[in-house]
């Protein structure tokens, strides 16, 4: 059976607005946070997304040829499963889009991957993981900046049980939190 990660990157106050990330994000740059991300990445055996990170993502990591970042080819070679009731044709090799009830196929999917299911981004899909029970690992790339505006991961009435497993201190103040859901 699979093991679902959901991998999340946010300021302190729980902001991961992609239209902030000049202020909360780009700040904090540094080459253990860089090779923090490329392990998370080259660890999973699938990718997972909502539409949203995946029309984002996709333009700019299907173009990449050389390996970019560490973590272009990986990006492109693995499989990808997209949740949408809109996307008609996904572009970025190896995509398949999930229609229909989400918690069911992604509960099937579970089922048939032996190996980690990452997803990044993507937070309305991951809050639904979330309250499905479906996550077996929350990982938090916390940048310590607080913004006090914008898009937060966190919505009002969440209600998640989390367990420590660990924490990791990056460079810059960036703290990588993993946490194991549980019932609260």
């Amino acid at each position: 059976m699979g093991k679902i990660t959901v991998s999340e990157w946010m300021s302190l106050d729980g902001v991961y607005d992609a239209d902030l990330m000049d202020q909360w994000w780009n700040p904090y740059h540094s080459d253990s946070r860089g090779k923090h991300i490329q392990a998370g990445i080259a660890a999973c055996e699938v990718m997972l997304y909502g539409r949203t990170t995946y029309e984002m993502l996709a333009p700019y990591w299907s173009s990449q040829k050389n390996n970019e970042m560490g973590v272009a080819a990986k990006l492109n070679g693995v499989r990808k499963y997209v949740v949408s009731t809109t996307l008609k044709k996904p572009e970025w090799e190896n995509s398949v889009v999930i229609k229909g009830n989400p918690i069911e196929a992604i509960t099937r999917l579970k089922q048939e991957i032996g190996g980690e299911i990452l997803v990044t981004g993507s937070a309305t899909l991951a809050q639904s993981l979330l309250e499905a029970g479906l996550v077996d690992e929350l990982r938090i790339l916390v940048q310590p900046i607080i913004m006090g505006k914008g898009k937060r991961f966190f919505k009002d009435g969440m209600r998640t049980g989390l367990e420590l497993l660990r924490t990791e201190t990056l460079d810059k103040g960036v703290v990588a939190e993993y946490y194991k859901p549980v019932k609260a």
